[in-house]
């Protein structure tokens, strides 16, 4: 067996997120009309068709857009051991890490595409300072820490907003137990000039 080649441990995470693949064609013959439109909104081409019941799931809190702020309910995020991978000496977001993004962004869309309030959130996000709020619920008080999924849940909801994190000058972190369903409420909101 040749030394030079080099082989990787990759451990995986215990971290799913519920199935959302992507479609590669939007004109999806197979898939009939009425799953296509949820309450007068058209889903993303990125939503599963293929599996409705997952495409189609809400959360158990459901998302408030208003023209002041934004709040969303989402899943809680992999640990920071989970969160990175380290390939070729670099320090990596891990596939765990890159499904959560993933999934949020797709759930902040599907938030914004619900809503009426979408355009005026949308134009006061262009300007404006913000404060963010994460309410994290975990099954246990001890297993982890509250900082530690602060960054990753902050990323994937200004990307999903399509928002620069540094717009956010202001941020509260609270952390709750909840063993039946543990999870984390996400809320962005304008801060008023003194």
């Amino acid at each position: 067996m040749p030394s030079d080649r080099r082989r990787y441990n990759f451990r995986s995470s215990r971290f799913r997120l519920p199935a959302i693949s992507r479609r590669s064609d939007s004109t999806c013959s197979s898939t009939p009309k009425k799953l296509l439109r949820t309450k007068g909104t058209t889903l993303s081409p990125k939503s599963d068709l293929s599996n409705p019941q997952s495409a189609l799931r809400t959360p158990s809190h459901p998302p408030v857009v208003t023209s002041n702020a934004f709040r969303v309910t989402l899943p809680v995020p992999p640990s920071i051991n989970h969160q990175y991978a380290t390939v070729n000496g670099r320090r990596l977001l891990s596939s765990a890490g890159r499904a959560y993004k993933t999934y949020v962004g797709r759930q902040v869309w599907l938030a914004l595409a619900q809503s009426t309030a979408r355009f005026s959130l949308q134009e006061r996000l262009q300007s404006g300072l913000l404060a963010l709020t994460i309410r994290f619920f975990f099954a246990s008080a001890l297993r982890r820490d509250l900082d530690g999924g602060l960054k990753i849940a902050q990323d994937a909801v200004c990307e999903g907003l399509g928002l620069n994190d540094n717009r956010i000058i202001e941020t509260h972190l609270y952390k709750q137990v909840d063993k039946a369903d543990p999870r984390i409420e996400v809320s962005l909101s304008f801060l008023h000039p003194a």
